[in-house]
């Protein structure tokens, strides 16, 4: 409806520009908003207001000769100027009516848009390391991840969602010595474990199924392994001599099966899990397969090709505080191995090597400082730091009660996104996760989310849905048949205020959709369809649906029917279902 506002009014103002009443100002935006208060109109724009100093008009008599120039359509009743220069446009009585068959029409596709047709988008989130459950703060990048894809695909974008599998390097080997040392304690093998190795129960498991298959194939005397232990440096000192210790004990192909183990099952893990929470992902990149592709060696050319890179104390740097960084950062060090940050850099090439437009990173909000030197190291090899767009997730706390729930990954002291969904189920945890901006922190309720009560947001929200599908089985029960074409023929018949305000609500989604992409919030959408459920439950408290009238009757139940199928659509894009019954 709003779109349809807008392109009269950008008719209006081109035929000015034709004529020559009018100099062209292509750079000026044609706005429309909805009104707060009928008594102005139902949509008003102020764009006589934000132009009329530049062409060295009144704003009100700018505001009157495009008013006039709007042209004649069924769905305005007229168009009046207001206060200084506002364009105020008043709907027809009809016009909502006339969305019935719009909605029906359209069905699942309803409210979604073109703004992004042609534009390829790769997507990130999650990319949880591989080294253990994925945990009630992962989850929340889930379902941010799942709802901002289908809301960005819904708005007309390409959207390739992705999961950058962080399968090499110090957390990996940490988590190989750690499932080798539970493996030699099935051995028989007495020693102290580590306090800085992993240390939850999911090792275990892990471990019982290497001894399982392979015996004592990587059994070696522990009091060996741990002769010269240095015990007095630090804990990730002592971690470090362990690693290497345990590499050179086993030697690279047996503590590379070790390694594996871990990786298929975790990994494993973590597919299933997100699976089973309506997360899917088009690709699994490795981080292994990127530095076995040479992509890592042909950016850190490119870089020193580019006169970016400089040497330091035998390490290179890249000059990213050339590109907005606070400092220059190390890519290879003197040892010759490079840091974490030069993989990184080759992968975000390759992002856009493959084609994508734009890309997109979904992060936690500890990852902040990182971002301004992957947009340096982008621009340092002649790449559009402003393609890239890295939005941050905030921790979800979980409240039992009073009590706020501690997580630890190594101490295996944390909950994890399946015991959430286990507790609270799939629907309140979707909802819930992407209730608050991704950037807010967010305090999970699980008595809320349990909860079966109007409090309960996504209950109220999927209560709406079920209820409108009882109408329709009373409709059954009672003989009845709904009649689609009766319904659309009869939409004159919706005249009461709060059918009217119920059309108005519906009316708004394509809007919602549209504002919720580009700004990047899908937690817009949860507010949108509480609103919805509510112009519902009022209306359904206040008016007898099923009523002796039979085409009043059938004009209800479009009308209903449109109800559900904005429900439909908008808990679908939240990852959320819509229940026939509760």
């Amino acid at each position: 409806m709003k779109q349809r506002v807008e392109n009269l009014l950008r008719q209006a103002i081109k035929a000015m520009v034709d004529s020559g009443e009018l100099t062209a100002l292509p750079d000026t935006p044609i706005q429309v908003d909805r009104t707060r208060d009928s008594r102005h109109g139902d949509f008003s724009s102020n764009y006589a207001l934000t132009v009329a100093a530049n062409i060295g008009s009144r704003p009100r008599d700018l505001a009157q000769s495009i008013a006039t120039r709007v042209p004649s359509s069924p769905m305005l009743d007229r168009v009046e100027v207001a206060g200084p220069g506002f364009i105020n446009f008043f709907l027809a009585r009809n016009s909502y009516q006339a969305l019935i068959p719009e909605i029906i029409s359209a069905g699942a596709r309803y409210g979604s848009g073109d703004a992004g047709q042609g534009v390829s988008v790769l997507l990130e989130f999650v990319s949880a390391n591989p080294t253990g459950p994925l945990h009630i703060g992962h989850g929340r990048g889930a379902a941010y991840g799942a709802a901002l894809a289908r809301l960005l695909a819904a708005a007309g974008f390409q959207v390739t969602r992705e999961y950058y599998v962080n399968d090499r390097g110090r957390q990996m080997d940490i988590l190989t010595v750690s499932i080798w040392l539970r493996y030699l304690e099935l051995c028989g093998q007495e020693f102290t474990f580590p306090e800085q190795a992993y240390r939850g129960d999911y090792v275990r498991p892990i471990a019982e199924k290497l001894h399982a298959d392979s015996g004592r194939e990587f059994e070696i005397s522990a009091a060996g392994l741990f002769d010269g232990f240095p015990r007095q440096v630090g804990p990730d000192a002592q971690l470090d001599w362990l690693i290497a210790r345990s590499r050179s004990s086993l030697g690279g192909d047996r503590f590379e099966r070790v390694w594996k183990a871990g990786l298929d099952d975790i990994l494993g893990d973590i597919r299933d899990d997100l699976r089973e929470f309506g997360v899917e992902f088009d690709n699994w990149y490795s981080e292994k397969g990127l530095i076995a592709s040479g992509r890592v060696d042909d950016c850190i050319r490119k870089l020193k090709e580019s006169g970016h890179l400089y040497e330091k104390d035998g390490a290179l740097w890249l000059q990213s505080s050339r590109f907005g960084d606070e400092k220059d950062r190390v890519v290879v060090r003197e040892n010759g191995q490079t840091t974490y940050f030069a993989p990184d850099i080759a992968y975000h090439l390759d992002k856009f090597d493959r084609g994508f437009q734009r890309a997109i990173n979904i992060w936690g909000a500890d990852h902040h400082g990182y971002i301004p030197r992957m947009k340096a190291a982008l621009e340092a090899l002649g790449r559009d730091p402003e393609a890239l767009t890295v939005l941050l997730v905030q921790f979800a706390t979980l409240y039992r009660g009073r009590q706020k729930v501690q997580m630890s990954t190594r101490s295996g002291e944390f909950v994890t996104l399946r015991e959430l969904r286990e507790e609270v189920g799939n629907d309140a945890a979707r909802f819930f996760y992407v209730t608050r901006k991704s950037e807010q922190h967010l305090d999970f309720d699980l008595e809320l989310a349990k909860s079966r009560s109007n409090e309960n947001p996504v209950y109220y929200i999927q209560y709406a849905h079920a209820r409108i599908c009882s109408v329709f089985a009373q409709l059954r029960e009672r003989g009845l048949d709904y009649d689609p074409d009766g319904a659309m023929q009869n939409t004159h018949r919706l005249e009461e205020p709060r059918e009217q305000a119920l059309l108005a609500t519906l009316s708004r989604y394509p809007e919602v959709i549209l504002a919720a992409a580009l700004a990047y919030e899908p937690h817009q959408i949860g507010f949108y369809l509480r609103e919805v459920a509510n112009d519902f439950h009022v209306y359904y408290n206040a008016h007898q649906i099923l009523v002796e009238d039979g085409a009043l009757r059938n004009a209800r139940l479009g009308l209903i029917v449109c109800v559900r199928q904005v429900l439909q659509n908008g808990l679908g894009i939240l990852g959320v279902t819509a229940p026939v019954e509760m």
